[in-house]
């Protein structure tokens, strides 16, 4: 038993470890290409490369999550445990939500407007 709540540890700091470097390589890639465009695409740079960053960050809070789930569920399924992914849970969906609105301008229940769906970072 103790082999497979190890490898399910792995598996879920493994996780945590691609959301990391999803996030600091976007930001790096994102920074860079943001730069070097700046002056080409005018006014949309910064419209773009915030749309690129924000999608990464909701990327990444999404593996945050799953890695939560899996260590919780996993290794140690106390009431406590189940409370405190619970209020993590919560805290990365407000996160995620924010990040929606300051991407697209609008909260994630509402409908997409064309100008914001045809949006490409």
């Amino acid at each position: 038993m103790e082999t497979l709540h190890t490898f399910i540890d792995f598996g879920a700091t493994s996780i945590d470890a691609m959301a990391v470097i999803l996030i600091v390589g976007t930001f790096l890639w994102g920074s860079i290409r943001f730069f070097v465009h700046a002056g080409h695409h005018k006014g949309d740079a910064y419209r773009r490369y915030k749309t690129f960053l924000g999608r990464a960050l909701s990327l990444g809070l999404t593996f945050f999550v799953a890695a939560d789930v899996i260590r919780t569920v996993g290794v140690d399924p106390t009431f406590r445990n189940i409370g405190i992914l619970g209020a993590i849970i919560l805290i990365r969906t407000a996160l995620s939500w924010s990040l929606v609105v300051e991407m697209e301008g609008r909260w994630p229940w509402q409908p997409a407007t064309s100008e914001n769906s045809e949006m490409k970072a």
